[in-house]
């Protein structure tokens, strides 16, 4: 920019047709980003004072800005992190066009008092369940090493075609890398033409699960992409239910586990 001390909504203005009123709002879904030397970071405040030398970014998806924020469901807040429950259709991370719509944005801005959220795992976006966020970059970086050294143990409820054998370990790669999904258990629904799986996730790949079940051809109820399910569908019955691990910040074991309301999936 060739200005000096001028705000972030006077240079938008400047140079888009959106209103202020708009703006602000595009700001504060996190679509308006600065960069300063090798730094480039989202900001919000409208009234962020600008210097030369610094790069105003607005990325702009009217799809993206118009999405409604789903409510996350607070369970534990711990102090260096917390724990949530993430419904199916929030997203776990955002995009240059915004973030308003993501867990960690929600841990954010609902916890008391409010902390910064660092994002140390995923779930899709169709997937419901626990998810930890962090809120230090410290505290992040001990609980990625967990998750990277397999020392966080996660099991999921999911609801399928069929019945498959139980216990059983699926050892199909996924992209060239290891994968492995153990079915703890199979509980066949009144129908017969379902069963309620009870799953130990053991390495962390994209939609292994989903991958998983498609390979042994008993896909998840609900799955757009890996079965036989359309827009007009129930949502992915798959849930995220239960996690443990030792806390790197006291050494105690926490145990986290969501109740049968959150996976009472019916075919």
């Amino acid at each position: 920019m060739t200005h000096d001390a001028i705000s972030a909504i006077e240079l938008l203005a400047e140079h888009t047709d959106f209103s202020k009123q708009t703006l602000k709002k595009i700001m504060k879904k996190g679509a308006v980003w600065l960069t300063q030397g090798q730094s480039t970071r989202r900001i919000r405040r409208a009234s962020k004072t600008l210097s030369i030398g610094q790069t105003l970014h607005l990325y702009y998806d009217a799809k993206i800005i118009q999405e409604s924020d789903l409510s996350a469901l607070l369970i534990a807040d711990e102090g260096d992190y917390s724990v949530w429950f993430k419904p199916s259709g929030m997203l776990s991370q955002g995009s240059k066009y915004g973030d308003h719509s993501t867990i960690y944005r929600w841990a954010e801005t609902h916890l008391t008092p409010q902390r910064n959220a660092f994002l140390v795992h995923r779930l899709d976006r169709a997937t419901s369940g626990l998810i930890l966020i962090a809120h230090s970059k410290k505290a992040a970086a001990s609980l990625s090493q967990l998750f990277s050294l397999r020392d966080i143990y996660k099991y999921y409820k999911a609801l399928v075609e069929g019945i498959p054998d139980s216990p059983i370990s699926i050892n199909e790669p996924l992209n060239n890398k290891k994968a492995i999904t153990k079915i703890l258990s199979t509980t066949i629904l009144p129908d017969r033409k379902h069963s309620l799986l009870d799953i130990q996730l053991l390495t962390g790949r994209k939609h292994q699960i989903r991958q998983h079940l498609h390979f042994i051809n008993h896909a998840i109820v609900g799955d757009r992409l890996y079965g036989t399910a359309n827009k007009d569908t129930i949502n992915l019955c798959l849930t995220a239910y239960k996690i443990h691990f030792i806390s790197p910040f006291d050494q105690q074991k926490k145990y986290y586990e969501l109740g049968k309301e959150y996976y009472a999936y019916t075919a």
